[in-house]
C-alpha cells in the first residue's frame, strides 16, 4: 500500500457505528419519532411533554427551575411555556417577590392531560421491546453516564 492508501484507510476508533455519541444520537431520534403520534394524540411536541412531565412531577416551579431539571438554556424554554399557555395547560405569573422570576403553574386542563399522558409509558415499553427491569438497567446507566459527562465540563 502506498501512503495515501493509508490515510483513507478506516481506524476503528473513528468508524460511526463505535462511535457511544451516535448510538445515543441515533436511539433518541427513534425514541422520538415513537413519542410523536402519541404526544400528537395529547397536542403536545415533546420538547413540551418533557415539560409538562417536570411540572406534573412537582407544580408552581420557576423558568429556571424547570430549565434546570430539563438541563436546557431558559431562554429556549420561554417560547415553549408560552405556547403551552395559549393552548390553556399552564399560566405563568411574576413573583411578588422578584419581578424577573417567573412561576409556572398547570391549569386545570393542564392537570387533566396527565391522566390521558399514563397511556404513554405501557407504550414506550412495548415499542422498546424490552422488559421493564432491563430498560430501567439502561436508564441506570445512561443517568450515570449524564453525571459522568456533566462532571467533566
Amino acid at each position: 500500500m502506498n501512503a495515501d492508501s493509508n490515510a483513507t484507510a478506516p481506524c476503528e476508533a473513528l468508524l460511526l457505528d463505535n462511535q457511544v455519541c451516535f448510538a445515543l444520537h441515533s436511539t433518541s431520534l427513534l425514541m422520538t419519532k415513537v413519542y410523536k403520534p402519541l404526544l400528537q394524540a395529547l397536542g403536545l411536541t415533546y420538547p413540551q411533554y418533557l415539560a409538562m412531565l417536570v411540572l406534573w412531577e412537582r407544580d408552581g416551579l420557576t423558568v429556571g427551575e424547570i430549565s434546570q431539571r430539563l438541563l436546557t438554556d431558559p431562554g429556549s424554554l420561554t417560547p415553549l411555556l408560552k405556547r403551552l399557555e395559549g393552548e390553556g395547560l399552564l399560566k405563568r405569573t411574576r413573583s411578588r417577590e422578584d419581578e424577573r422570576v417567573v412561576i409556572v403553574e398547570l391549569s386545570d386542563r393542564g392537570r387533566a392531560l396527565q391522566a390521558q399522558a399514563q397511556r404513554i409509558p405501557p407504550c414506550i415499553l412495548g415499542a422498546s421491546g424490552q422488559s421493564l427491569e432491563r430498560l430501567q438497567q439502561l436508564q441506570a446507566q445512561l443517568l450515570e453516564l449524564r453525571n459522568n459527562l456533566q462532571k467533566s465540563l
